[in-house]
């Protein structure tokens, strides 16, 4: 140390700059290095000994620590002169220095933070040194830091130059790693270093540096500043804390966040032509950030004055570098490839990171919108819809997040459908003209999507656009919709949403709009019925809809009659269906003001296919079970005016029917016609069969155990008992105590047992857990069946096929019996029944 201590302070200075390095540094270093190195393994053999005991291997301990910190200041010395020599300090002329001073540096951080395990639990007795260790070791490193603001490397540069500049950056970002845990301002001037060099001498170093070393340490150290501010908001929480140490420490951490997220965008602002592999890693640090931050299920509990701050100091300094990678098409495929195999906890942040995106595409020029929106994988629209199904747990909850509903009011806390809802009208608003067509396809697919949320969202955006857009695109729009539903060639969801958003686009359409519309599907054409059954004729004019009614109704009701008139089989009851539901649309429309012609001419339809309905042949014909809902439906309208007939032939059925365990959908109608039933008066003949299958019907249906029937059935029974005459019945649908109870405590609002949130929450992540679980292994069971399914064997009828056919034809005669007992039949109903008759003797015949 004595030899170093006079050549660094009698003969360095005596040294010209352009001899420094083959005169001193490449003959002294090297010495220096192996001084260090030797003293470094001596500290590290005699403090596995250390105690408090022995006062001699203190002594000497204590001694080589002395010697190091003497090192460390001779070396910052050096350093420090030759920052003084000139302003302008050429890297080939102390070529040894910056590597031998960081390799001291890393290697004497490394000692400082291994310091607990080194000294084997007898770190007091010389903490007063390793600190003056590290205190040095940091002076060490602002000298050098401040050395290198002086060296030049030009673009005359040579390739050694570029290598140890290289080498440099590279060690330094070692040193971070180390280091980031010790000391805020340490790791922060560290890594500023290491930002400011890479820029300062960009063209020479681009080619060279480690992109993927400086990029991932940078997210890293961003993601680990940031997960200890929300630790210490946490703590802060559960402690009550609110000022003090915790707290400025809590701010600094926020800030060194801050620190972070601009460093992130400055180095990918100048390097991003050489990220293109490393687009993952940003993706993943703006999901693990959202991950833990307010409002995800998965995020600390911390104080809003914490999470303001942290929103406010950290996530605004983010926000940059999202619009700087927006032109960057490898980011775009990272982000708008499929998400669904994402942790459940990184569902919501994709889609809160996709809304960002989408906020920021209008103000993009028209190359940029036209890359998101047409990815290779997915296009953005797509990818957002995707994303947004994910997130059922959040939007069951639901989660809040802030929204500015009015120009110059505060943001206000609103749900996740509302939010992304809001976001989503707004982009559709900026949409330019040439991306028109693809956010038709996206919301036309979106829309046919099998996830009911996301459709639904759909058409909120869709409904916007019509208000928007110009009355004719709303009626455009309008008429592809509903030839899309006309032309669909069976029954099915797809139809049913296509006719939710028809009913509520033409609600929207110009008044002129809605005549030329009633003028190309003329409502008394029956293929056009198809179309009518899903619209509401209150959004048409009242003139136009009294013209409509009438129409429709005759439309239809000649539908059913030539269904009746037919050979009645089930495959074709679809067309009757749709006169059913197109029935239903006028009777809605006009209620009680529906002309008394057309009241009894639907009655008298109704009537007729009750007489050859029975409980097997619904139980096992869905189309017969669709008949039979829409029936019900119907029959609330014109409850009041139901023979003691037919009254009777509708209870009998729904008790028999019951009996047998119907689907959840013909359950709901019948509590929809019960709840009806209160308007009436049932007559004294019929009372005796009808009162015991009433109660009996209640009593099946309030005992239901899936909730949605349950809750159903309660509204049912109080609006029927609120409204009834025959108050004797009431009591008799109550055949327990427990439906007792719970009828008792619906009528009296009690309030059950309510959930916690906290409690709801981790359901909801169960639930999400399971329900991914399914989907996943139903795709893998479709990927797995690489062949098409072999055609089904035809196996001979059986028995059940036969009663069900044999039943139909006795349901027939029946129904044929009552119109005999009406009035007299037509002239050719003689001639049909001997048909009838040859042709069941022939049938007879072949069976024997």
């Amino acid at each position: 140390m004595g030899v170093l201590r006079i050549l660094t302070e009698m003969f360095l200075p005596h040294i010209s700059l352009g001899d420094l390095e083959q005169t001193f540094f490449s003959k002294v270093l090297p010495k220096t290095l192996q001084l260090y190195d030797k003293l470094m393994y001596e500290l590290s053999s005699e403090a596995k000994g250390l105690t408090g005991q022995n006062t001699e291997l203190r002594s000497t301990v204590r001694n080589l620590l002395q010697t190091i910190v003497q090192l460390l200041e001779t070396l910052t010395s050096c350093v420090r002169y030759i920052c003084t020599l000139q302003e302008c300090v050429p890297l080939d002329s102390i070529r040894t220095l910056p590597s031998s001073v960081l390799y001291v540096i890393k290697s004497t951080f490394t000692h400082c933070k291994d310091s607990e395990s080194v000294y084997c639990g007898h770190l007091h007795l010389i903490s007063d040194l390793l600190q003056a260790v590290f205190k040095e070791t940091y002076s060490l490193q602002k000298q050098l830091m401040e050395l290198f603001d002086q060296i030049s490397v030009g673009p005359a540069s040579t390739e050694d130059d570029i290598t140890d500049m290289v080498s440099v950056i590279h060690t330094v970002l070692e040193i971070c790693s180390v280091i980031s845990n010790m000391d805020h301002a340490l790791h922060a001037n560290t890594w500023k270093f290491i930002i400011k060099q890479s820029l300062k001498h960009h063209a020479l170093l681009q080619c060279h540096l480690k992109h993927s070393d400086i990029l991932s340490g940078l997210c890293k150290d961003t993601l680990l500043s940031f997960h200890s501010s929300l630790q210490l908001a946490e703590e802060m929480k559960m402690s009550d804390i609110q000022d003090g140490a915790d707290l400025r420490l809590f701010q600094k951490t926020v800030k060194l966040c801050r620190f972070f997220a601009n460093s992130l965008v400055y180095y990918t602002k100048e390097f991003l032509p050489f990220l293109s592999d490393l687009c993952s890693q940003l993706h993943q640090l703006f999901l693990q950030i959202y991950s833990k931050f307010p409002p995800s299920l998965y995020a600390p509990v911390i104080s809003e004055v914490h999470q303001d701050e942290i929103s406010r100091v950290f996530l605004v300094a983010l926000d940059p570098l999202i619009s700087q990678l927006l032109p960057f098409s490898p980011f775009m495929e990272q982000v708008l490839r499929d998400t669904s195999g994402l942790p459940a906890e990184q569902q919501l942040p994709q889609c809160l990171l996709l809304i960002t995106i989408m906020d920021k595409l209008s103000s993009q020029p028209e190359e940029v919108q036209t890359l998101w929106n047409t990815g290779k994988r997915l296009s953005f629209l797509s990818a957002l819809f995707q994303s947004f199904q994910q997130c059922s747990a959040e939007l069951s909850l639901p989660v809040c997040l802030p929204e500015v509903i009015s120009t110059g009011q505060p943001a206000v806390p609103i749900t996740l459908y509302h939010y992304v809802c809001v976001h989503l009208c707004s982009f559709i608003a900026s949409t330019l003209p040439s991306q028109f067509p693809h956010l038709e396809y996206a919301l036309l697919d979106a829309v046919l999507g099998s996830s009911m949320i996301t459709s639904l969202l759909a058409m909120d955006s869709w409904c916007f656009l019509a208000r928007y857009g110009t009355a004719e695109l709303c009626a455009h729009h309008c008429v592809v919709i509903a030839h899309l539903i006309k032309s669909w060639p069976n029954e099915c969801y797809q139809v049913s949403v296509l006719g939710v958003l028809l009913k509520r686009m033409l609600f929207l359409m110009a008044p002129d709009h809605q005549v030329e519309f009633a003028h190309k599907f003329l409502p008394e054409e029956v293929e056009n019925l198809a179309v009518w059954q899903h619209v509401s004729l209150r959004a048409l004019s009242p003139d136009l809809g009294k013209r409509v009614v009438r129409e429709l109704c005759m439309a239809a009701l000649a539908q059913c009659r030539r269904w009746l008139n037919s050979r009645r089989a089930w495959g074709e009851l679809q067309p009757v269906n749709v006169a059913f539901s197109v029935l239903l649309v006028a009777c809605n429309f006009s209620g009680d003001a529906l002309e008394a012609e057309l009241q009894a001419s639907i009655l008298g339809v109704l009537g007729q296919f009750w007489t050859f309905l029975q409980a097997k042949q619904v139980s096992d014909e869905p189309r017969l079970q669709q008949t039979l809902c829409l029936l019900l439906h119907l029959l609330e309208f014109f409850i009041q005016a139901l023979d003691a007939q037919l009254i009777s032939q509708v209870f009998s059925l729904l008790s028999s029917l019951l009996r047998l365990d119907p689907p959840d959908h013909i359950r709901l109608a019948m509590l929809d016609f019960l709840s009806s039933v209160g308007k009436v008066f049932i007559p004294q003949e019929v009372q005796r069969q009808v009162v015991p299958q009433l109660s009996c019907s209640f009593a099946s249906l309030l005992a239901d155990q899936t909730w949605l029937i349950h809750q159903r059935a309660l509204e049912a029974f109080r609006h029927f008992a609120e409204e009834t005459i025959h108050e004797d019945v009431v009591p008799q649908c109550l055949n327990s105590e427990e439906i007792k109870n719970k009828v008792v405590n619906f009528m009296a609002k009690v309030k059950q047992g309510e959930e916690t949130t906290e409690a709801r929450i981790e359901r909801l992540k169960q639930e999400r857990i399971t329900c991914d679980a399914h989907f996943l292994k139903m795709a893998r069971e479709l990927e797995s069946t690489g062949e098409p399914l072999a055609k089904r064997a035809c196996h001979p009828p059986s028995e059940e096929q036969y009663k069900s056919a044999v039943g139909t034809m006795e349901g027939a005669v029946e129904a044929v019996k009552l119109l005999l007992q009406k009035g007299s039949p037509p002239a050719w109903v003689a001639a049909k029944l001997e048909a009838l008759h040859t042709a069941i003797t022939i049938l007879r015949d072949s069976v024997r």
